[in-house]
């Protein structure tokens, strides 16, 4: 790390830069908030967030940037939300969030390039039509990183900032002219779509969009490979400036992913010498943000994941790993274009997306898997002579559980976005919002606690079908007292069959949950015309659902957390990783594709040197050749995150992967921190 940036490090590892997020809009203008059309109040509250914002940087910065503005007024009267809410199912604040833009086309074409567009679609509509409104917005919208632009611009030419005034003299206006100010563009639309309210923002397929700028630049000998990596590198911490005034669970939860590798969309390999720069910014900075993907398949080389393990054994939870032998053709089968299925990224966490094309909604709901067992076991055990029988009823429960889940996302509602409209593919050509719909407009459900729902399913099989040692009206008694005075119904509960050994005894039971669940989904049209896709993740709702469950057959006490994702349950023992892999590989996992990775966590004794980082590697190969369709890992020690609570002055920057993000550990709630702890450790 050169000292420029060793300087910008150390300044976000202080801290102090904290108190410059020190603004706030209290509220919007009477302008604004009395204008009727919602998207020009959109791109109205945009203009005057970035007329609040102030300028701020140091003499070491050669891109910058950070907010100073530290909310987002509400773009709804109150009045109006009540109205909104009572006739719509509003989703996640109903802010366009979780989506992938198009970046390519906007660092191609330039924010002159997009006006001029605009302006000229614009001539094709009556004032004051929905599509001269939508346009007007976009328009006011481009005005609006533009003015963000000039703000920098004359504090760099105050400061004699030559490098930063030289590029913001050039973009976002026009098209970089070189890797750098490709970067200093990035960091403008990334500052640009936060303000506007836009969460959990994607940056995609980095590798793809930022390496002609990168290439170029090698070729003509005016960007050496050291100064690319500084450039990254202060490109990767400027995204971590604002990570306090991102919404979500936890600090961390702000989906700045992105993505390496994989293949472009006429299928040709796209690993390249940008992507391998992107991981070694990553390995030496040590930070939440970008959180790396890397796309990979049975043609990647060994040291691809290699050079992957040494993140993870950082500690960072990531990089996070996708199958493109498996999530293609599972796209292309959910209805997706084989030139769009091969240019998938993920989502804020894990969930399948297409930048610039769709405004898929990938984690709308969730099926509480282990709430439907025990519901079905309460209502129809005493019933059922069989096992076959039961599994019909638990089966028939998840088919009308879909059915629910699905009518209650009727009517979505979600605010205007012109700024994010303008970056996307299509939205200037179809003078429409991307919030009205894109080419894909498709719900995804998580499926939580498949683990727990298949261990109980096995002990019931084991315990009152096969063997008889237990009689259904004890099994019930003892759920209902939570197993208080039942012990040795417990002590047989957990000795029954575990999810993670290699048991086809009740592997086979997920496999048929899993596909219960798709089938379930299979035919069903949201509201927007778009289709349901069934999912292997379990975002916050492993902590949510579960704390309202009570004790289930696997010998879980009532409250008791499920494991995170896609992932054994919570103490348990396995013969070994291995065997956790042939387990949750055997699922038909192109028919649950809508994102949800394996979770294993590792012992960080077993990075101590490089034979075992190179065993690890191997494995993430291993899950990959047998067809596993998405793995993230965790290298932890119990012992340190233990020491981290009770001294968490020790271990400011001790990162862990939470779900689908990472984050300091000792900025999460004590709940999550627990569960965390409570992980399996694999020591080999």
């Amino acid at each position: 790390m050169d000292e420029r940036v060793q300087k910008i490090y150390q300044r976000l590892q202080k801290r102090e830069y904290r108190s410059l997020h020190n603004k706030e809009l209290a509220e919007l203008s009477e302008a604004c908030k009395s204008t009727q059309d919602l998207a020009l109040r959109s791109a109205k509250r945009l203009t005057e967030l970035v007329q609040a914002e102030r300028a701020i940087l140091f003499p070491e910065d050669r891109i910058g940037m950070m907010r100073t503005v530290k909310n987002v007024p509400q773009l709804l009267c109150d009045k109006e939300k009540e109205k909104y809410h009572a006739n719509h199912f509003v989703f996640d604040g109903a802010q366009v969030c979780n989506i992938s833009s198009d970046y390519e086309g906007a660092l191609r074409e330039g924010f002159d390039g997009k006006r001029a567009r605009i302006r000229a679609e614009m001539k094709k509509y009556s004032e004051g039509s929905t599509q001269y409104n939508q346009l007007k917005a976009m328009d006011l919208a481009v005005d609006a990183i533009l003015l963000l632009a000039e703000k920098y611009r004359a504090e760099a030419e105050r400061m004699g900032n030559t490098h930063l005034l030289e590029a913001l003299s050039n973009v976002p206006a026009h098209s970089p002219r070189s890797y750098y100010e490709a970067l200093v563009m990035m960091r403008l639309i990334n500052f640009t779509l936060w303000l506007n309210g836009n969460k959990h923002n994607t940056l995609g397929r980095f590798d793809v969009y930022m390496y002609p700028y990168f290439q170029s630049d090698i070729a003509r000998g005016t960007l050496t490979r050291a100064d690319a990596l500084a450039l990254t590198q202060e490109f990767f911490i400027d995204l971590n400036f604002d990570a306090d005034l991102y919404p979500g669970v936890q600090q961390g939860d702000n989906g700045q992913s992105l993505v390496l590798g994989g293949v472009d969309p006429d299928g040709c390999e796209v690993w390249n010498e940008l992507s391998e720069l992107c991981l070694d910014a990553s390995l030496s900075l040590n930070l939440i943000d970008p959180k790396i993907n890397i796309r990979v398949s049975g043609k990647t080389p060994y040291e691809v994941y290699y050079r992957g393990t040494l993140l993870t054994k950082q500690g960072l939870g990531f990089p996070q790993y996708s199958n493109d032998d498996v999530v293609i053709p599972a796209l292309v089968d959910l209805g997706y274009e084989l030139r769009d299925a091969r240019n998938y990224v993920v989502a804020a966490c894990w969930e399948f997306i297409i930048p610039g094309v769709a405004y898929d909604i990938p984690n709308v709901d969730a099926l509480n898997y282990p709430q439907v067992v025990l519901d079905t076991l309460k209502d129809e055990l005493l019933s059922c002579e069989t096992f076959e029988a039961l599994m019909r009823r638990v089966k028939a429960e998840i088919g009308k559980t879909c059915a629910e889940l699905a009518g209650r996302t009727k009517n979505i509602f979600v605010e205007p976005s012109p700024f994010q409209s303008v970056i996307m593919t299509d939205c200037i050509a179809q003078a429409k919002d991307i919030a009205y719909g894109a080419k894909y407009n498709n719900y995804g459900f998580h499926g939580a606690g498949l683990s727990t729902a298949a261990d109980s399913l096995a002990a019931v099989r084991k315990l009152v079908y096969d063997d008889g040692s237990v009689s259904a009206e004890q099994l019930l008694a003892a759920l209902d007292a939570d197993f208080k005075g039942y012990d040795d119904v417990r002590a047989k509960c957990l000795a029954a069959p575990k999810m993670g050994n290699n048991d086809d005894y009740v592997d086979g039971i997920a496999v048929e949950l899993t596909d219960c669940f798709a089938d379930s989904l299979s035919g069903l049209k949201n509201d927007r015309g778009g289709i349901f896709r069934a999912g292997t993740g379990s975002a916050m709702y492993y902590i949510w659902y579960s704390e309202h469950l009570g004790a289930t057959p696997d010998g879980r006490h009532a409250g008791d957390p499920f494991s995170a994702n896609y992932s054994p349950s919570l103490n348990v023992k396995f013969d070994g990783v291995l065997s956790v892999i042939h387990s949750f590989t055997k699922p038909h996992l192109g028919r649950v594709c809508n994102g949800g990775p394996l979770t294993l966590e590792f012992h960080d004794t077993l990075f101590r040197n490089d034979e075992g980082t190179r065993k690890v590697a191997r494995l993430v190969q291993l899950f990959v050749e047998n067809g596993g369709h998405q793995l993230q890992l965790n290298a932890i020690n119990r012992d340190t995150l233990l020491d981290a609570q009770k001294h968490p002055e020790d271990h400011k920057n001790l990162i862990v992967r939470v779900w689908g993000w990472s984050g300091y550990f000792n900025e999460l709630d004590l709940e999550y921190q627990n569960h965390i702890i409570k992980r399996l450790e694999f020591m080999s």
